[in-house]
């Protein structure tokens, strides 16, 4: 699959920089289960061929968030979510607690969206968990120097893929397209009170484009 091997050539084995951690490179041994960076990589590869036709909406969200992609590697997933059976998509859990991490934004996302799973492709900005100096399970912004590394990839997906409609979740997936002079439309992010507009955002998208829920 061409898309798949965009991205783990432009990805899986990049060195972090400062403050950005590798989902799919590197393994907190606190936190990670045993080899925590390949069950990520297997996740998204699975994420991604899960899809038996093309995504008529590309979703450009903002990072991984420390209790979602960060150990799933799919984003705005939770472990909970990939482990559970009825969920759109499948995978492993990666950390080393007892029971899965849960994420709120992810819960308000897939609440909105499970329905589409299949006619949309959910992508970061920067595809590695951007956190503050020495606390690792904290979020940060992204830098635009972090933003810029990551837009040629980008660019590459979303020539292969070609979609119909491009969503910039939140300012720097927005300012991220902008930079590749690509037309989006903004949505809110559901996190720090923007569940409300975010779920109005999509859902208006979902109407104008005539998706049907999947059955």
């Amino acid at each position: 699959m061409l898309l798949e091997q965009v991205i783990e050539e432009a990805l899986f084995d990049q060195p972090p920089s400062d403050g950005l951690f590798n989902p799919y490179d590197q393994v907190d041994s606190d936190r990670d289960r045993p080899h925590a960076n390949l069950l990520r990589r297997e996740n998204l590869s699975r994420y991604l061929r899960e899809r038996t036709r093309l995504p008529r909406i590309f979703v450009l969200a903002e990072a991984p968030g420390p209790w979602g992609c960060r150990f799933t590697g799919v984003p705005i997933t939770s472990e909970e979510q990939l482990v559970d059976a009825t969920f759109p998509h499948g995978g492993r859990q990666t950390s080393n607690r007892d029971q899965p991490h849960k994420e709120y934004s992810a819960s308000i996302y897939w609440r909105v969206l499970a329905p589409y799973a299949m006619d949309l492709m959910t992508w970061n900005t920067v595809p590695m968990h951007p956190f503050k100096p020495g606390k690792p399970m904290s979020i940060r912004t992204p830098r635009i120097s972090e933003i810029k590394r990551f837009t040629p990839l980008i660019a590459r997906m979303l020539d292969i893929l070609e979609p119909e409609r491009i969503v910039a979740i939140g300012r720097k997936a927005e300012k991220a397209l902008t930079l590749l002079g690509v037309e989006s439309t903004y949505v809110r992010h559901p996190s720090q009170g923007g569940a409300l507009l975010f779920e109005e955002g999509m859902r208006t998208i979902i109407r104008e484009m005539g998706l049907s829920p999947a059955h």
